[in-house]
């Protein structure tokens, strides 16, 4: 890892996301190398203003510290076999695509040293979570290294069983959506209470990133901060009377996370 070259296979949202976190958190864009036959007008963009290196296909004579691979689960079959020749002995490939085991890649790259991870979206904004496994072929060194990419974009949670980032997947990875909805029904629900329906998608929208934000900042629990809004007998202690009733949110909720996990698993193969 001595020349801490970084080479990014797929430059998309979660890609570039990760990025623009290393360029921002003070990583020499020099060392940064892309790979991706076609970048967004925004990413090329930004790959010039940087004067990042940016390949269309894996390019001759180019050996990697890291390579950070961010490229659609469907496209790893025909993708990993083509990065053998940017990897030697030290070089630690990292994986965000879902449902790709550790197995599956080291078969596919004819490569050691393995990290698989799992970010979500908010990484965009440098608000996002991860969560890690290594395969038994990365060396310390090789994990810490991991661990400083991935943290540009969040916490870093390192897990011990690979089968658990099927369920990280389902409560984390996919989670993000799971909010966006949650704010597209309290504001359909407050169109039908009678406000205008951009009105409640405002309030919806800044009740929800606002409570967020309170969470992030606050070392209270949910729990806590949850009855810390709740007075007794009054309208939010009426809504959770409905929300919380016979467990239905959370019935809700553990049968969506068991299906986003099904899935993951299923992709996986």
């Amino acid at each position: 890892m001595a020349s801490g070259t970084i080479v990014l296979v797929g430059a998309g949202n979660m890609g570039g996301a990760m990025m623009r976190g290393w360029v921002n958190s003070g990583i020499d864009p020099a060392t940064i190398n892309v790979v991706d036959p076609g970048p967004s007008p925004a990413m090329a963009e930004f790959l010039a203003a940087h004067a990042i290196s940016h390949f269309v296909s894996v390019p001759d004579g180019l050996k990697a510290a890291a390579v950070f691979i961010a490229v659609k689960p469907q496209l790893m079959a025909q993708v990993l076999p083509s990065l053998l020749p940017l990897l030697d002995d030290q070089t630690v490939c990292i994986s965000i695509a879902a449902g790709t085991s550790l197995a599956q890649m080291s078969t596919l790259l004819g490569h050691g040293a393995i990290v698989r991870a799992m970010p979500n979206t908010p990484a965009m904004v440098g608000r996002g979570i991860s969560a890690a496994i290594a395969n038994d072929k990365v060396s310390e060194e090789q994990r810490q290294y991991a661990h400083s990419l991935l943290a540009v974009s969040g916490p870093v949670e390192w897990v011990d069983s690979e089968h658990l980032i099927d369920a990280v997947t389902a409560v984390s990875g996919s989670g993000p959506a799971y909010v966006f909805h949650l704010v597209e029904c309290m504001a359909e629900a407050g169109r039908k209470a009678g406000l205008d329906r951009d009105l409640a998608m405002r309030l919806a929208r800044a009740t929800v990133s606002g409570a967020g934000e309170l969470l992030f900042q606050s070392a209270d629990d949910a729990q806590t901060l949850r009855k810390n809004v709740t007075s007794p007998g009054g309208t939010t202690a009426a809504a959770l009377d409905v929300l919380m009733r016979d467990d239905a949110m959370q019935g809700i909720f553990d049968e969506a996370i068991a299906a986003a996990k099904k899935r993951s698993i299923e992709l996986a193969g």
